[in-house]
């Protein structure tokens, strides 16, 4: 009886085991979302946000928002302003043809330690959104302290 007992829960556990690893196995893939077209100049950012994630004090601060003209007419940005002097954006100065991709450049001021959120405003003439906001956010390390400095005590 225990024979039995134990070659039922062996049987079990296989079945189990192999279940579950056939349905780890099994990968699917993301679904491909076609970019709509429009009619009229269009801007579609691959990511309208950029994560600088934790970096040191005065790392490099430039990072790139790349988008595409989806519509069928050139799109034109016209002006991209930053929230604040610590943010400098720069933008394309030829217009961006359909389904040609373009992209906004962006500076960071990171002598300024701590964590930040910043946007830009884009304007251009994309039907729809003439005006875009897209952001920056991360976290500056503050300096580590001087090898065999001692710290001052308040």
């Amino acid at each position: 009886m225990k024979k039995i007992i134990l070659l039922a829960a062996i049987t079990v556990f296989g079945v189990t085991a192999n279940a579950q690893t056939t349905k780890k196995a099994v990968k699917k893939e993301p679904a491909k979302v076609e970019t709509p077209k429009v009619d009229g100049a269009g801007m579609v950012f691959e990511n309208e946000t950029i994560d600088y994630g934790t970096i040191p004090h005065n790392a490099d601060g430039k990072r790139e928002f790349v988008f595409t003209n989806n519509g069928n007419k050139p799109l034109v940005i016209e002006s991209t302003q930053g929230s604040c002097g610590c943010t400098v954006p720069s933008k394309p100065e030829k217009p961006i043809q359909p389904g040609e991709k373009g992209v906004i450049g962006v500076k960071y001021a990171t002598d300024r330690v701590g964590q930040f959120t910043k946007t830009v405003t884009v304007k251009s003439n994309a039907v729809g959104q003439e005006t875009k906001v897209i952001t920056i956010k991360g976290n500056v390390l503050p300096d580590a302290p001087a090898e065999g400095a001692t710290p001052t005590k308040s």
